[in-house]
């Protein structure tokens, strides 16, 4: 089940890799009426120029207005390659007009909140970041992509995601299914925290 925390405005931009979560939350938004806008950011990476053919053939074929970043820097040595895509991600997203609804989700949220305390904090992802939404947060990701499968919803896989030399990637490989054997129930704690913290 999908489900949405906060508003989601009429006039939206969704930020889409092309995955099957950014797809979905695309997917249930125009199927909920909204006036809706893509946003798609190219990487750079080999998967990164397949994604932004995905996407934008998928605007064209159903006349959803398409805006279209890519990086516009070289990395500095202080950053990671994660950090720097972000950086630049979220400076696209800054660049555009109005409210942008990203597709992170409950895994997400997990995910986050392990790594963060694996370096002696744990945290929630915030709800919001500027003109950033995120109001899927306590959406798992199988209900996600079990609305693209149930809606023949088409999306694409980045291989990295999984594997890879990225610290998110063997987070989620190696980390994660020993953190959700020792506690089944850490979505069900993290959403309660979620809930918690933004009814106040």
């Amino acid at each position: 089940m999908i489900r949405i925390t906060g508003n989601v405005p009429h006039d939206c931009t969704v930020a889409c890799s092309g995955g099957p979560d950014s797809m979905a939350v695309l997917d249930f938004l125009l199927r909920g009426k909204k006036r809706v806008k893509i946003a798609h950011f190219n990487h750079g990476t080999d998967h990164g120029q397949d994604a932004a053919e995905f996407v934008h053939e998928y605007a064209h074929e159903n006349s959803i207005e398409l805006i279209s970043g890519k990086l516009h820097s070289t990395k500095p040595t202080s950053k990671s390659w994660e950090e720097w895509w972000r950086d630049c991600r979220y400076d696209f997203f800054r660049s555009i007009n109005g409210p942008v609804i990203t597709a992170h989700h409950l895994d997400d949220v997990a995910e986050w909140w392990v790594f963060s305390s694996l370096h002696g904090d744990g945290k929630l992802i915030p709800s919001s970041r500027e003109n950033v939404i995120r109001p899927f947060l306590c959406t798992p990701k199988s209900s996600l992509v079990r609305w693209c499968d149930k809606n023949n919803v088409p999306y694409v896989i980045d291989p990295t995601n999984t594997c890879g030399p990225y610290a998110r990637a063997t987070l989620r490989d190696s980390v994660m299914p020993g953190a959700y054997m020792i506690n089944p129930g850490l979505r069900t704690v993290l959403k309660k925290k979620l809930l918690r913290r933004d009814s106040q």
